[in-house]
């Protein structure tokens, strides 16, 4: 039987919208200031793909935001988006794919990026993950405060005031924490990675014409 919170909402279901993610970044060794807000930059005209055995997370806030940028047409565009964050992060067998289309060869080149798979994790500090999609076998979390003001939190990051200032989040808007977040198997999609500290251990980059399964993480 799922376990329920106050007010009837189903847990598990509960979990596949609003639990915390994983994403890595295409920018390999990026080092932000401590406490980098996740979208402060224009993001690309692409989503990526993110595959993880386990994330566990300490500090762990979220809230709706607003990430902006350009199309690979160059027109504007925004993607609403579930910032989920940690004050600190281990990732198991990490895997990231991102399809880059070449319009003048009519193909696809798909850029895939694995670490954390040999016995040591991938380690984060302050990361911040800008999701769009995602599906998780198991969500656990630890003393979760569920409804909270994202302006209010005490547990993990919280919103900078440059992305209040910009009107990409309210620091009165629906929010929730917990000491610790567990997530295994997971599948997601996101449009922004960004990480005071991201350490990749046996990292791996490589490009392969096409896209699909076989090709992307999933």
């Amino acid at each position: 039987m799922e376990s329920q919170v106050r007010g009837g909402t189903r847990w598990k279901r509960f979990a596949v919208v609003m639990v915390p993610s994983v994403a890595a970044t295409a920018a390999i060794g990026v080092a932000l200031a401590q406490g980098a807000l996740a979208a402060s930059f224009s993001v690309s005209g692409q989503d990526f793909k993110v595959t993880a055995g386990q994330l566990v997370g300490t500090g762990f806030t979220q809230y709706g935001a607003l990430d902006t940028g350009k199309g690979l047409d160059g027109k504007d565009q925004a993607h609403p988006v579930a910032v989920s964050a940690f004050n600190h992060a281990t990732i198991t067998k990490m895997c990231q794919s991102v399809v880059t289309p070449i319009p003048f060869l009519n193909k696809n080149v798909t850029f895939k990026l694995t670490a954390g798979d040999k016995g040591k994790d991938v380690e984060a500090e302050q990361l911040f993950i800008d999701v769009a999609d995602l599906d998780s076998t198991q969500a656990e979390f630890s003393n979760i405060d569920i409804g909270v003001a994202a302006g209010s939190v005490t547990k993990g990051p919280k919103p900078k005031a440059d992305e209040i200032q910009q009107q990409k989040t309210s620091p009165y808007g629906f929010a929730q924490q917990a000491d610790k977040a567990v997530l295994t198997d997971v599948k997601q999609t996101a449009w922004a990675t960004t990480a005071g500290t991201f350490k990749l251990a046996n990292l791996h980059m490589g490009l392969q014409w096409g896209s699909g399964e076989g090709i992307e993480c999933y």
